[in-house]
């Protein structure tokens, strides 16, 4: 009996030290490690890739954001818009509205959408790319494709009193291509362009 006791004993002081260990090296020293890696190589990456503008934190590279009049919902002229988000780019509230393809609600938003990003834009509809009118599977995407920032060219410039050919300058120069050079699709940070775009007005009123 003292025997088993012992044993029972010793396999249970080996089990307790083992999840010592374990923790220690797990929960402590790897978070640790990779944190200090993460902070010492990727520092921009690993704080949330925030950008900063005349001082002060105006967003991240990596989650989308509203580009609205003041107060309202509505859409801002001034400004190149992101894809739409049906949780308003709550990275605590990420992922899809979960509708098919096929689903009639989700048919009859996006006509509806489509409608609304062409009177906006002063487009037809059939120059309205699909990435204008549907939402990514995250909501938060900061990315937009080349042809939903064309099409917005017009607008931008007029609302801005800038030449079109600089606002579409403004756009080529900030599109990025397929990462690798095959992976993914050609993308425009919404953030960085209408950063450039406030810089290019600012230019533009103090000549």
């Amino acid at each position: 009996m003292n025997t088993e006791l012992r044993n029972t004993t010793r396999v249970a002081w080996a089990a307790l030290r083992a999840l010592l260990v374990l923790t220690l090296v797990t929960g402590v020293i790897y978070p640790l490690a990779v944190t200090g890696v993460a902070q010492a190589v990727f520092h921009d990456q690993a704080n949330g890739s925030i950008v900063k503008a005349d001082g002060k934190e105006v967003g991240s590279r990596l989650i989308g954001q509203s580009w609205n009049l003041p107060g309202t919902d509505r859409p801002d002229p001034k400004w190149f818009q992101g894809r739409p988000s049906h949780s308003g780019y709550d990275p605590l509230s990420t992922g899809s509205s979960q509708l098919g393809a096929s689903n009639p609600t989700l048919v009859r938003n996006v006509e509806t959408a489509k409608k609304q990003v062409a009177a906006f834009n002063g487009v037809p509809e059939s120059a309205v790319p699909a990435d204008a009118v549907t939402g990514s599977a995250s909501a938060i995407d900061p990315d937009i494709s080349p042809a939903y920032a064309r099409i917005q060219v017009r607008r931008v410039a007029e609302a801005n009193g800038l030449p079109k050919a600089a606002v579409a300058e403004l756009v080529m120069h900030h599109t990025q291509g397929r990462m690798a050079g095959f992976l993914g699709e050609p993308r425009v940070n919404v953030l960085e362009l209408n950063l450039a775009l406030r810089d290019a007005v600012a230019g533009q009123h103090g000549s």
